[in-house]
């Protein structure tokens, strides 16, 4: 029963973590754009690169 003085408090300050990071998360607007990165994967934004040049002098 003695551990319970420990694990109780010790679960209420993660519980205090968790809720002040989720905080800090959302005011520093996380959340805000949920649709823009799922889409970015999708983008095809570069140019795919140039065949090597064949050189026939050999």
């Amino acid at each position: 029963m003695n551990i319970l003085l420990l694990l109780v408090p010790l679960a209420l300050m993660l519980l205090v973590v968790a809720i002040v990071a989720f905080a800090w998360a959302v005011r520093g607007g996380q959340f805000e754009d949920l649709e823009t990165p799922a889409l970015s994967i999708l983008a095809d934004d570069e140019a795919p690169p140039a065949p090597p040049e064949r050189n026939d002098d050999a």
